[in-house]
């Protein structure tokens, strides 16, 4: 257990540098940037090498990183692992300050399907990302303030006497804005930004804040078998993917590797960074492109493919049985979950599901097989939008994890080394 044990512990350093999607790919740039990746911009000429290590960013918190194989592209085609970067939670609003009953709040608007009765009684704080004006260009600037210093209160139970019997509801409009300070004794939230980056405030021209946990993950358990942290959902993936990617045996593949991280896939991934847009089929016509390969080729190469999309998964909680679907349990430290929905809303497919099966056995690693409740709507991934605009065959898998959406979401120690394995044996 004592790889295991680091290997979570690298999980969540990882996740506590990446407070947010900016922070997330800054945090896998730098990594990448270790292992002797080199970034392209979209907006310059590419010139590939054979054996080459890319990475190209959209918009600072989507990335797709890449090694440049020997293989034949058309014949062999692309390794690719998909996951995403961002998480739900309580997005600052434009014009946040307000003042009420001598308290300074903060106005947020609900990004996602956050579970939102987790977000009371925390030591919260923000992250994101600043844009300014400096002599007449533009330019973003990475925020994160460490110290506690927002909260949102819970009510009572004097005064919501039935909320253990009917549950914490929250109304996203009147009861979500957090609470800052005393009324006169702060200034307006353009004004700590302005302190924390050490610039004016007439140089700030927008922002995109949410509000992150400042607790620290931690290993827990008897035996510290579990962990928990904000955003497993879906950075746990991101860093086993990453991890993976950077391995000696993938990085001396002779394979096309790919990491596809995005952004925007809690809100449906409908943007222009989202994997329902145009970046992976972009960077792909690009690849082959800067290696002259032909239309043809080109389309050959996305029908040789394979795609793994990379997602937390539900595990089985003993406390809520008639939650689950009662033959497919799924339990945390059994290995990896390979996710199958009739409707598509996970792409997995017989083919696709053997082909990960065959990963596991290669790599010694257990795997589970879910399937959500027929009368509980279930949730999607970037697996199906994916798949469907470059026809890539795909697998939608990931761990088993308690909690999700939570801002303290939990999972199994050995299961991040366990599905890491299998990301390795997918890029070796």
């Amino acid at each position: 257990m004592s790889s295991a044990i680091k290997h979570a512990q690298a999980l969540l350093n990882y996740i506590d540098e990446s407070p947010s999607p900016w922070h997330a790919v800054r945090t896998s740039e730098i990594a990448l940037c270790a292992k002797g990746f080199s970034e392209l911009i979209e907006g310059d000429t590419w010139s590939l090498e054979r054996n080459g290590r890319y990475y190209v960013k959209r918009d600072d918190s989507s990335i797709i990183a890449f090694t440049v194989g020997t293989n034949d592209l058309a014949q062999d085609g692309f390794r690719l692992l998909g996951a995403h970067t961002d998480s739900p939670g309580l997005r600052v609003k434009p014009k946040p300050d307000n003042q009420q009953s001598g308290v300074n709040r903060l106005g947020v608007e609900v990004y996602g399907g956050a579970l939102l009765a987790t977000f009371t009684d925390r030591d919260l704080s923000l992250a994101g990302r600043v844009h300014i004006e400096q002599g007449g260009k533009l330019m973003s600037k990475l925020i994160h303030f460490k110290k506690p210093f927002l909260r949102l209160p819970n009510l009572a139970i004097h005064m919501n006497k039935k909320v253990n019997t009917d549950g914490l509801k929250l109304n996203k409009q009147t009861e979500l804005p957090l609470l800052l300070s005393i009324s006169n004794e702060q200034p307006p939230l353009i004004d700590l930004l302005a302190t924390e980056l050490n610039i004016d405030t007439n140089v700030i021209s927008a922002w995109e804040l949410h509000a992150c946990d400042t607790q620290a993950g931690t290993l827990y358990g008897l035996n510290g078998e579990f962990y928990a942290n904000s955003q497993l959902d879906n950075l746990a993936s991101c860093h086993a993917g990453l991890s993976a990617l950077l391995s000696d045996s993938s990085l001396n593949s002779n394979q096309f590797n790919v990491c596809a991280f995005f952004d925007h896939e809690e809100i449906g991934s409908n943007s222009h960074k989202g994997a329902d847009g145009s970046f992976l089929p972009d960077v792909f016509e690009r690849i082959a492109g800067s290696l002259s390969v032909s239309t043809e080729d080109y389309k050959r190469a996305l029908s040789n493919s394979f795609m793994i999309s990379a997602d937390m998964a539900h595990a089985y909680q003993p406390n809520f049985p008639s939650a689950y679907e009662p033959d497919h349990k799924v339990l945390v430290n059994h290995g990896p979950v390979i996710k199958v929905n009739a409707n598509i809303r996970y792409a997995s497919n017989s083919a696709s599901q053997s082909r990960f099966i065959q990963l596991c056995e290669q790599a010694n690693v257990p795997y589970q097989q879910y399937s959500h409740r027929t009368d509980i709507g279930c949730g999607s991934t970037i697996g199906p939008m994916t798949s469907a605009r470059l026809g890539i065959n795909t697998v939608d898998v990931g761990c088993p994890m308690w909690a999700m959406h939570s801002i303290r979401e939990s999972a199994g120690v050995q299961d991040h080394l366990y599905i890491t394995r299998v990301f390795t044996q997918f890029f070796s």
